[in-house]
């Protein structure tokens, strides 16, 4: 909601309002301690009625008319003995008339029959408007849809029957790589509560600054939440990593005190949001064990970023820090992170062997498993349940687990296996870190290639078994933030992509309808602009690489391709026949059409014609994307052959090396006399950084 136009109605018996025409008011109704916000009428923030509406509810239908906010109306509770108390701060553009009669009313009615805390139901009428639901869940999300059902002429007519498909739906803000303020958090609380997102995961801790106060450990705050450099990339890459004492000059960083994130709390339950903190274990844990090394393997800070589980001091460290996570956050779930350990110290670790030894495992996997499960177990004493990255899942976690399913479809299935529910953010529709249209066009990111389109496309239940699909709680979009360094930013990769995964957790996976879903989210993007939301602008998408969209044909088609050396397993797009099949590569490089070939090696293979044919060029497209070390080629070389023994190079072009930050690809290719030739071998040799050659079609003509 936007403060600056915002009316609160308190200790409200039914009366009369008088809204003077064109007034740019929002209704808070709100009880204690529960917060109900039954409408919030923000023109804005309105388009043109309940076929806009995002999400999509379950049922909606359109009837002619509206109610006029513009006129009188009283304010009915039906609710019987849980009558609500009203809190009023009226601006002075809004009059409260005196006591008087008028037929037309909003009221509001329990009904404990209905299918979830957060169903509802909504009638609209000319002259009425009924809100049923359970209670305060199911109020908020009948006011949320109220709020895209106001015109200028009022509020739509409409029967609206709701509820939501996934109990979790989330999004995930990496506040470590770069920090971003408690105004900020709650202006996204604001415009994700509009889409009916009730989770807000924080991601407070990580090698690049460790967000939260915790009082029994100062130095978190006071050294390990400060860097020195701003930008993650430059801190990242220029080999030091250092950190710097709170106040030094040029000093990068913050964190929020413990008072502020209870105040955050209060703000998001009040829209509906729970708050889930994110405390990393037992890795990504550089900047902890720069602060207290003791805590470490090695006892050097600079030099670990895993806990050794084999320290009992390291469990005495994070229970304490879980204690106050816990007096500061109400959610039920906590985050404990578990994904990325290295483990680098642990075989060498004395600690670690002993604990191996005592517990009788024999791999040092083992003990992240321990660590683990006894922080879970921990959380479990205290009430609350522990949520992990899919690394976590193991054998015997505790009651309650439940896991985050980063990596693939086949990770939630073993997760529930193990008996654990899940939350499903894999990486290919769920990371919103990803460049979201042509990478040539768009701000640095750390790669990759997630269109609005593809997002949409997520459907988290497939390859799921009607049992398992009982297991999925939800689904969360993550924003890491390594290339995300300002507010500003953070909002361009967020929305409209968040917008598809409110849709999908909400609405569900049954009907899908891209164009419909597309023409309510540029509605929404505009919506978002005007609260001085800064998001991507979606009518000028230019969209997939245009030679992506459809095949070329050209004489190597389907011929047989000899690997002299191989591609690597996990880049191996269609198999041998990729790189003649006529399909070429889009944006992404793990769109399955590109193959991506081992650092440091060189792309050579032969291309068999079938017959000896005449050959005037050769031409392969090479992708360069900063981020995962994939870089253009050095030199392309072209060798022809009539019997694949004695080949004669036709070409060789080099190429100057240069770390484009930029994703983009190039055309290598020879064009001559024609030859006459069945063999043709084409080799490139990798970039003067090294990396990777990912390379889409071997083109002959």
């Amino acid at each position: 909601m936007d403060g600056q136009h915002s009316v609160a109605l308190s200790r409200l018996k039914p009366h009369l309002l008088l809204i003077p025409k064109g007034s740019n008011i929002s209704f808070v109704f709100m009880k204690r301690p529960l917060s109900y916000i039954l409408a919030l009428f923000t023109l804005p923030f309105a388009p043109l009625g309940a076929q806009t509406l995002l999400p999509k509810p379950q049922q909606a239908v359109m009837q002619k008319g509206s109610f006029r906010i513009d006129k009188p109306f009283r304010i009915d509770n039906a609710a019987g003995n849980a009558a609500l108390n009203f809190y009023d701060v009226l601006q002075p553009t809004a009059a409260r008339m005196p006591h008087a009669s008028t037929h037309r009313y909003v009221r509001y009615q329990f009904d404990k029959s209905l299918p979830s805390a957060e169903a509802y139901r909504l009638q609209v009428s000319a002259d009425s408007i009924l809100i049923t639901a359970k209670g305060h869940e199911g109020f908020m999300r009948a006011a949320q849809t109220l709020n895209q059902l106001v015109t200028r002429r009022g509020i739509t007519c409409c029967t609206v029957t709701d509820s939501p498909a996934f109990a979790w739906r989330g999004v995930m803000i990496d506040v470590s790589r770069h920090f971003f303020s408690i105004d900020f958090l709650k202006k996204q609380i604001d415009a994700l509560a509009r889409y009916k997102i009730n989770r807000l995961h924080l991601h407070l801790t990580d090698a690049a600054g460790w967000r939260m106060e915790i009082k029994r450990y100062p130095l978190l705050t006071s050294l390990a939440a400060w860097r020195t450099d701003s930008l993650w990339k430059t801190w990242w890459n220029n080999g030091q990593r250092h950190y710097a004492a709170e106040g030094t000059p040029r000093a990068y960083g913050g964190y929020y005190t413990q008072d502020e994130l209870r105040a955050l709390n209060d703000y998001a339950q009040q829209r509906g949001i729970t708050l889930v903190p994110e405390i990393e274990m037992p890795a990504h844990s550089e900047e902890v064990l720069t602060a207290y090394p003791e805590l470490s393997c090695t006892h050097e800070p600079y030099k670990q970023a895993d806990f050794c589980p084999g320290n009992e001091a390291t469990y005495t460290f994070l229970e304490n820090v879980l204690t106050e996570v816990m007096e500061v956050f109400p959610s039920t779930y906590i985050h404990v992170g578990g994904d990325e350990a290295g483990k680098a110290s642990w075989p060498k670790c004395p600690r670690c062997q002993a604990l191996m030894q005592k517990l009788g495992i024999d791999h040092v996997d083992g003990l992240q498993t321990y660590l683990i499960n006894r922080m879970g177990k921990f959380l479990q004493s205290h009430g609350r349940q522990m949520l992990g990255w899919d690394e976590i899942i193991a054998d015997s976690l505790p009651q309650g687990t439940a896991v985050m399913v980063w990596r693939g479809t086949d990770k939630a299935g073993e997760a529930i296996r193990k008996g654990c529910d899940v939350v499903l953010s894999p990486g290919a529709y769920c990371y919103l870190d990803s460049y979201q249209d042509a990478p040539p066009t768009q701000p640095e990111a750390i790669g990759g290639y997630l269109p609005l389109q593809k997002v949409y496309a997520y459907d988290p239940l497939q390859n799921l078994t009607p049992d398992e699909c009982k297991r999925v709680k939800g689904v969360q979009g993550n924003l890491w933030t390594e290339y995300v360094p300002t507010p500003e930013q953070a909002e361009y990769m967020l929305y409209p992509r968040v917008l598809a995964l409110a849709e999908i957790g909400w609405n569900g996976t049954g009907q899908k309808d891209y164009a419909d879903f597309r023409q309510r989210a540029e509605r929404e993007v505009d919506v978002l602009q005007r609260k001085g939301i800064h998001a991507f602008d979606l009518k000028n998408e230019r969209g997939e690489r245009p030679e992506a969209l459809q095949p070329v044909k050209h004489k190597a088609v389907g011929a047989k391709v000899q690997y002299n050396l191989p591609a690597h397993p996990y880049y191996l797009a269609g198999g041998d026949g990729a790189l003649t099949d006529g399909l070429r590569g889009g944006w992404a490089n793990n769109d399955g059409r590109w193959q991506g070939f081992i650092k440091g090696k060189r792309f050579d293979v032969v291309v068999d014609l079938g017959s000896v044919q005449s050959v005037s060029r050769v031409a392969c497209d090479f992708m360069q994307s900063y981020g995962p070390e994939i870089f253009f080629p050095s030199a392309f070389i072209v060798s022809v052959s009539a019997d694949g023994q004695q080949f004669t190079e036709v070409a060789r072009t080099s190429y100057e090396s240069a770390k484009t930050v930029l994703p983009d690809v190039r055309t290598c290719s020879w064009k001559g006399t024609a030859t006459e030739a069945r063999y043709v071998r084409v080799q490139a040799e990798s970039s003067a950084f090294g990396g990777w050659v990912f390379t889409d079609e071997v083109v002959i003509e």
